[in-house]
């Protein structure tokens, strides 16, 4: 790439000049493409697995699912503390530190995902146990599981390294592998279940199989595509060396990443008990809650997608030292959630008898309850995306350990504490107003938390001088055999 080229290419991902609303509108629309893209590749491979499979396979995957979820909380949370700090040192132009980052949170996490596959290998059978998998699922979840424990290193670094361009205002790249992952397990999906063409017929295998060489190629893809477009955190010569995490360095993915990951967890916990709650209610209720839970999901990729942007581009202008942005930036994204995910319940409402029927059939007994929860639950998703945006703002900076609390007692205490004691004047609409008391909550405790002003004094680990760096490289040497990141 010319130096005229690279120029242009570094404005376009610089989010500490220009005009703040439409640069985060351009960086957060990419990211809302993935979630979506990935949300409707899990509801189509449920799709072939149910069809061609049986209740039996569908069940399989759902098991399974559960523990993947786990590993990608996990090393999601490690990513945005990668994240956190490549954002900030591109801001500060110190492209150094963004590379020492962005190398030890691949080498941290390749290691990390080829331990937990030899783990999740042997110890698969005891894993599906733990969650009691029905006798009829247990042999092809094991199945699907060990092959999905197989690919979970090219799965886990492609998702670690399109977590780290973003950092860099690079959301473009990131969309473009998703497309490609996508596309190759919908291809691969069904011709490998049901052995179309020269493949073989492997069963719930074969889609096990097609997620893992999605994996494969979109990370082969995206390492190629890094090197040919000389992007800013390819890895050259000594700096290979970064690949081999520093103690200071796995302190941070650490100290800073695993609240990250919980907070997911913690979310995720927070679902299983409602669910639990839901099924008590019997089973025209419980398939209501279903249907209502695959339109929730979209609801939910606003303030995921605006989330990570604000966190980043309110990083890079704290690492350049522009607070004056930061504030601005988090305005933005508010007006923006506000915006869409308002926009995004009215249609959803509007026209929820037909989206209903998707999931329930027409004449579902299940469409009028699941419209009754509707109505009193979906305006809760606005409150929880701007108490996300708040979050992302704040962990621009590093902190992570207070938002995690918020959500602990926000999620648990508050709202299941009005479940309990609304239950009995109110019968089931204590579980669908819970969530809007829960998710108000959070809003609360996030704006006064933002408000009291502690959290810009919070500091990411300090970065070595320039120096330090090359006597770090010395010493370690470029590691044999090791080339950027591969997985």
């Amino acid at each position: 790439m010319n130096r005229g080229a690279q120029g242009k290419d570094r404005a376009r991902r610089d989010l500490t000049q220009g005009p703040i609303g439409p640069a985060l509108l351009l960086f957060a629309l990419p990211t809302l493409g993935s979630n979506i893209l990935q949300s409707l590749n899990g509801s189509i491979n449920a799709i072939w697995v149910g069809r061609f499979l049986g209740e039996r396979a569908l069940a399989a995957t759902a098991n399974a699912n559960i523990i993947m979820f786990l590993m990608f909380s996990i090393v999601f949370g490690f990513g945005m503390a990668a994240t956190v700090v490549i954002a900030q040192s591109y801001g500060a132009r110190d492209m150094v530190s963004a590379r020492r980052a962005f190398g030890s949170a691949v080498g941290f996490c390749t290691m990390l995902a080829l331990a937990v596959a030899l783990a999740g290998w042997l110890g698969a059978p005891a894993l599906l146990r733990l969650l009691a998998t029905p006798a009829e699922a247990f042999d092809p979840a094991l199945v699907y599981l060990r092959v999905i424990f197989v690919a979970m290193p090219a799965t886990l670094l492609g998702v670690m390294i399109m977590m780290g361009l973003r950092g860099t205002g690079d959301a473009r790249t990131p969309l473009i592998f998703m497309f490609v992952s996508v596309g190759v397990d919908m291809v691969l999906n069904p011709v490998l279940i049901r052995g179309i063409g020269p493949f073989p017929e492997m069963g719930i295998a074969g889609s096990a199989t097609a997620t893992a060489v999605a994996g494969f190629v979109s990370l082969i893809g995206v390492i190629a595509y890094i090197y040919r477009k000389d992007l800013p955190l390819r890895l050259r010569g000594e700096e290979l060396a970064y690949l081999r995490p520093t103690a200071a360095q796995v302190r941070l993915l650490l100290g800073k990443g695993l609240p990250m990951g919980l907070q997911m967890i913690v979310m995720s916990a927070s679902g299983l008990v409602m669910i639990g709650l839901v099924n008590r209610e019997g089973l025209v209720v419980t398939a209501a809650y279903g249907a209502a839970q695959q339109l929730w999901t979209y609801l939910q990729m606003p303030a995921m997608a605006l989330g990570g942007a604000v966190s980043a581009m309110a990083a890079q202008n704290i690492g350049a030292g522009q607070w004056d942005r930061v504030g601005r930036i988090t305005s933005y994204g508010l007006a923006y959630l506000l915006l869409v995910t308002g926009a995004m319940i009215a249609v959803m409402l509007l026209f929820h008898e037909a989206l209903l029927a998707l999931f329930l059939g027409s004449g579902s007994p299940a469409v009028p309850v699941a419209w009754h929860m509707q109505l009193l639950a979906s305006w809760s998703f606005v409150l929880f995306g701007c108490a996300m945006i708040f979050f992302g703002v704040m962990r621009a900076n590093g902190v992570v350990v207070g938002p995690l609390l918020i959500l602990i007692f926000a999620l648990f205490v508050v709202r299941l504490g009005f479940y309990k004691i609304g239950y009995g004047p109110l019968g089931a609409d204590a579980l669908w107003l819970s969530f809007p008391v829960g998710s108000g909550a959070t809003l609360l405790l996030a704006v006064a938390y933002y408000m009291q002003g502690g959290w810009k004094k919070a500091k990411l680990l300090a970065q070595p001088n320039e120096e330090e760096c090359r006597e770090a490289i010395n010493a370690e040497g470029e590691p044999a055999g090791r080339i950027a990141p591969t997985g």
